[in-house]
């Protein structure tokens, strides 16, 4: 038995090569795992269940077919949030919650897209705030697929704004609050992504020796995490 770990592949149309590797890892990796956890960011952008198309149906029918031999989670990412239970379902998903702690092996494991995590960038910290609520995000689905589109853009292009005016530690995880997190949590291992700086890192949690691994993003490689009974280590492999 093993369970398998991926997170930020941000897939796009105009990334084919990260896509054809996605495929390629879902039919000779993740289907060998007994369940495939997808923690945030699968999609560069996601505006409704509604938008579909070719390219989303290539991956729906992909994640249907691994779900044969692999159960599938997801947790929302900062880019994908929006992905609802339509889609989730007729992909063979489950949708998971942010954070979710989940028995592995007989140990805690928190799990995390990692993004509640930077608490120092607080104008993030309050945009995850609005977008995550279900008024804003009731009103925003209820607009048409073109104004979705139109506010998606201007969105993304304010935070690549903001973004690179921001230094690199607000963008990255809080120490304390990763203590703090998994302290609550009573969990001695804590998976997660989103701020593409993948590693292993030791930490101690009530005087406990603890790990933190951190999921890459998918660019000129593919990350993930294989754990089993015995070992759980964060791989790389060349997407070309």
């Amino acid at each position: 038995m093993a369970y398998c770990f991926i997170s930020d592949l941000h897939l796009q149309e105009e990334r084919p090569d990260i896509t054809q590797a996605f495929l390629v890892f879902l039919e000779e990796t993740a289907s060998k795992a007994e369940r495939l956890y997808i923690l945030g960011d699968l999609f560069e952008i996601w505006i409704g269940d509604d938008d579909q198309n070719d390219f989303i149906s290539k991956i729906r029918e992909a994640l249907l077919k691994t779900n044969k031999t692999t159960e599938i989670f997801f947790m929302h990412g900062n880019r994908d949030f929006l992905i609802g239970s339509k889609f989730a379902s007729s992909s063979g998903m489950e949708l998971l919650n942010d954070p979710s702690k989940e028995e592995m092996f007989g140990k805690p494991v928190l799990l995390m897209h990692g993004d509640l995590l930077c608490i120092e960038d607080i104008d993030y910290q309050s945009f995850r705030k609005m977008t995550r609520d279900p008024k804003w995000q009731e009103e925003f689905l209820s607009k048409s697929l073109d104004e979705r589109k139109k506010i998606t853009k201007d969105l993304r292009d304010e935070s690549k704004q903001a973004t690179g005016k921001k230094k690199e530690e607000i963008m990255d995880v809080t120490p304390s609050e990763v203590v703090k997190t998994m302290e609550q949590s009573f969990a001695n291992l804590l998976i997660h992504g989103h701020t593409h700086r993948p590693n292993s890192h030791d930490i101690k949690i009530n005087n406990s020796s603890a790990k933190r691994i951190v999921l890459g993003d998918w660019d000129e490689y593919g990350w993930y995490i294989w754990m089993d009974s015995s070992s759980c280590k964060l791989k790389k492999f060349s997407i070309s």
